[in-house]
């Protein structure tokens, strides 16, 4: 009964209610989501220099020459500014949409991204084969410096940070 007492006294407290012309309301609307559409348009024009195959396979970290071990330390502290998700793609796909993913990163001047490759349990014989590839066109990449697995909140073995040059590509 507390809440029909709170009605009535409300009621007589605001005392009589002029409506509002129709012309002076705003139909309410739902806000906009942004969302970034990553461009087809620059699939034909990046090269593809990758190659799927490698002598020494595919490492865990990896480190340009002349950087500093401490460059892996701090990169797994760093701030990712844009994520690659290449679940459920095929070897092609997956290294043309890493290519094209970077080439974007680079020219927006990003530095570091991450690629979300998997563990490989859903994969024949629970080989990791979008890791491993995805692991060796990275030391391909010239825009690479480094990279190093994320850490396990991030994806864990199942994604890699990547630290990008500067400036644009």
């Amino acid at each position: 009964m507390k809440g029909a007492e709170d009605a009535v006294l409300f009621r007589e407290t605001i005392g009589g209610v002029t409506p509002l012309a129709d012309q002076n309301r705003i139909a309410p609307s739902t806000p906009t989501v942004l969302t970034r559409v990553r461009s087809t348009s620059s699939r034909h024009t990046i090269a593809d220099t990758l190659s799927d195959y490698s002598s020494e396979g595919s490492p865990a970290d990896f480190l340009r020459n002349g950087l500093s071990r401490m460059t892996l330390r701090k990169l797994r502290r760093a701030t990712v500014q844009d994520n690659l998700d290449l679940h459920g793609h095929s070897g092609d796909e997956a290294r043309q949409l890493l290519q094209e993913f970077l080439h974007q990163a680079a020219q927006n001047q990003l530095r570091c991204v991450r690629i979300i490759h998997g563990k490989g349990m859903n994969s024949r014989g629970g080989e990791a084969v979008l890791r491993t590839l995805t692991r060796n066109w990275l030391t391909q990449h010239s825009q690479v410096l480094a990279f190093c697995a994320a850490s396990p909140a991030a994806g864990g073995e199942g994604a890699v940070l990547i630290l990008l040059k500067s400036g644009t590509a």
